[in-house]
């Protein structure tokens, strides 16, 4: 992230500096190495696919930050023999806060005026951690959260980077100063600690991103090393100065090369940062320290050309602000999955540069020379305070008073009516034929409470993430009974906990629940994450070998029809018809009875986004038969398995579609009927209890 200030550092020839204020050299070819590493990562978000991999610029950053903030650091102590932490900080305060602020605010207004209503509070929270700088890890956390990993961008998720920047100074500058003192100004041994550190770092972003990728991306003990090596780089300047012209030029392009190849040869599919992160960095690395004694013709000759310079000295607004434009103008336009075509990016990317300029020119500048500063920390500090108080102020307001979604009158209650009802798949079928055209009044829970609803299943921690292969006992319902159900399956077997757990207490069932995020239950290996699901298939075999030591009297199967295979076969339809039958027949081995519930019809789009953004026109938003159907060839397949195994088949098609018309609401009653783009909602799926229990009830049989 392009948040220090002037490149200030190293003794250079006239052809490569240039002396701004103080009479230290500006690294000119660092300006443009800036101007690079933002280029590529405004034209990698604006969606230009040669450079797919522009976002390694930000790991450029993080190297180019660490060896200009530790040369300063370098440079107090050198002279004077000691270091003001105040200054240090009050420095920081004056170069970031006063932009960093105006974006917030600005992104804030632009959230609550145009995305989406029910995603506010959201954004607040993500406002209010940029302005602390702890948005990397509230977007690790969310990263992980299954049910929130398809939701679309923050329009602050860029600020994750300062805030990674911001953690390793809070620290950095009094270890720096503590190993100094150890090591009497000895540069070679102060470098003892930061290697360890780095290499500590460098595994631990190595094994996260095999393990938990977002906590890898995100967070600050992956990326640390590589603001640790800027800082390396910083510690062995002077023997950098002394190394010949004749090396120095071919390594510093070469860097830059290595910078250019990571930003054309990686992509999204590409397991990031891991060992993969060396590329750009150690390519940063070798054209930072290639300017420290710059050849004629080395890469600071093309870096510090004018246009690169100032593109440079633009950086951190521009990265600031194209960000938010390119999450927010989308939706101001009325474009329903918030995404641009790239011309409409790139037009947004060069007004992001004119606010980046103007940024510049009336705050940053302003604000970071003014003479009330000068030689004063302690003010400096008090306004770095105020305009972080301020920012919370402005999240924490914008939480409390979200946008209104409009509303009609109220609904039938849903529960209510189904459990009341003689015949309740017939009372159900009426309430899916007659839905309203706009939210009740008495909705159940309120639009914006709809996501955030999660069962026991993800509360307890019993919803497998992706990396692990264990079967966590997650035991429900009566403890002790001698009758056991097993809910066995994905997310979309998870979806149906809520009624399951209802049955279960009024029935006296012990309820198992074994589920894992995206593993289907068909023995086919998919494809998740851009390589080959092996941990599902891992956790799949456990599964089914523990569900035939529990002897349970009925297992409840059921996946999504998302997923493509691994090692995609000439007949599809045969392909998932054996996968399913191996499963199945290793399920019933124990005796037990096996119902099979088909996958749900899906709505068109993200369906309380949509509805929040057509509250009284929810036709816009309803899905319809047979496009509703996810994949009809996985439909058949699991009919064809069940057949052949003796299973039974719930379809739950009538439970979400009109029979007659084929719609397939997103509201009925006064309940939601989604949750995101394919997932029931909670309160739809326990108000839907006594649809399902006849079907179990049967299977089960008497306690």
């Amino acid at each position: 992230m392009p948040s220090t200030g002037p490149a200030e550092v190293c003794t250079l020839p006239a052809s490569s500096r240039s002396a701004p204020r103080g009479g230290h050299s500006l690294r000119l070819d660092i300006q443009g190495l800036r101007a690079v590493a933002v280029g590529l990562v405004v034209l990698s978000h604006a969606g230009v696919s040669q450079v797919s991999g522009g976002y390694v610029g930000v790991d450029v950053f993080f190297v180019i930050s660490g060896f200009l903030i530790t040369s300063l650091l370098l440079r107090e102590l050198t002279t004077t023999g000691r270091l003001s932490v105040r200054s240090f900080f009050a420095r920081r305060a004056l170069r970031l806060l006063p932009a960093s602020s105006l974006v917030i605010a600005a992104a804030l207004a632009g959230s609550w005026l145009f995305l989406s209503k029910v995603r506010l509070a959201e954004y607040a929270g993500d406002a209010l951690a940029s302005a602390l700088y702890a948005v990397n890890f509230r977007l690790a956390a969310a990263g992980t959260d299954y049910l929130a990993q398809d939701s679309p961008p923050s329009p602050f998720q860029h600020f994750w980077s300062l805030a990674v920047e911001e953690q390793f100074y809070l620290v950095w500058p009094l270890l720096l100063l503590l190993c100094w003192r150890v090591a009497r100004g000895r540069r070679g041994l102060v470098m003892v600690p930061l290697v360890v550190l780095c290499l500590g770092s460098f595994a631990d972003s190595v094994l996260e991103t095999n393990s938990s990728a977002p906590w890898a991306y995100f967070g600050f003990a992956g990326r640390g090393w590589e603001l640790g090596v800027g800082a390396l780089l910083a510690l062995a300047a002077a023997r950098l100065e002394r190394l010949p012209a004749a090396l120095v030029g071919p390594l510093s392009w070469l860097g830059l090369a290595c910078v250019a190849l990571a930003a054309v040869r990686y992509d999204d599919a590409t397991p990031f940062p891991g060992y993969r992160a060396l590329l750009p960095v150690l390519g940063a690395a070798l054209v930072l320290a290639g300017g420290c004694a710059p050849a004629p013709h080395g890469a600071g000759w093309l870096l510090g050309r004018r246009p690169l310079v100032r593109l440079g000295g633009l950086s951190y607004g521009w990265y600031l602000w194209h960000w938010p434009l390119l999450v927010i103008v989308p939706a101001a336009l009325g474009r329903a999955d918030g995404i641009a075509e790239v011309p409409l990016s790139l037009a947004l990317c060069a007004v992001a540069l004119g606010l980046a300029w103007l940024t510049l020119r009336l705050v940053e500048n302003p604000v970071r020379f003014h003479r009330a500063f000068r030689g004063r920390p302690r003010r400096a500090l008090v306004l770095g305070a105020g305009l972080s108080a301020g920012a919370t102020v402005l999240s924490l307001t914008a939480a409390a008073v979200p946008p209104t979604i409009e509303v009609g009158g109220p609904a039938p209650v849903l529960a209510q009516a189904l459990a009341g009802a003689p015949d309740p798949q017939a009372r159900l079928a009426e309430l899916l034929e007659s839905s309203g055209a706009g939210l009740p009044s008495n909705l159940v829970p309120a639009l914006p409470q709809v996501k955030a609803s999660r069962s026991a299943v993800y509360r307890d921690g019993c919803h497998v993430s992706y990396g692990s292969t264990k079967t966590p006992s997650c035991v429900y319902g009566d403890r002790a009974s001698s009758r056991t159900v097993v809910l066995f399956g994905d997310s979309h077997a998870a979806q149906w906990f809520p009624a399951l757990h209802r049955l279960a207490i009024a029935r006296g069932w012990k309820l198992v629940s074994l589920t894992k995020a995206s593993c289907k239950v068909a023995d086919v290996t998919i494809i998740s994450r851009h390589k080959p699901y092996t941990a599902c298939d891992t956790w799949r075999s456990h599964a089914v070998a523990r569900i035939n030591t529990l002897h349970p009297a009925l297992v409840v199967v059921s996946s999504s029809d998302a997923g493509d295979p691994a090692r995609p076969a000439d007949d599809p339809l045969q392909q998932w018809t054996a996968g399913f039958e191996e499963t199945f027949r290793g399920l019933t081995a124990s005796g037990a009875h096996l119902a099979v519930v088909l996958d749900t019809p899906w709505p068109k789009v993200d369906a309380v986004d949509c509805a929040a953004r057509n509250s009284l026109h929810l036709g816009v938003c309803a899905n319809h038969l047979p496009e509703a159907i996810h994949d009809g060839t996985r439909h058949t397949a699991v009919r064809s398995a069940a057949a052949a195994t003796g299973a039974s088949v719930i379809d739950p098609e009538p439970w979400v579609c009109a029979t007659r018309t084929g719609t397939c609401p997103v509201v009925v009653g006064n309940v939601a009927v989604y949750r995101d783009d394919s997932h029931l909602s909670e309160a739809y799926v326990e108000a839907l209890t006594p649809v399902l229990a006849p079907a179990l009830n049967r299977l089960v049989g008497p306690a």
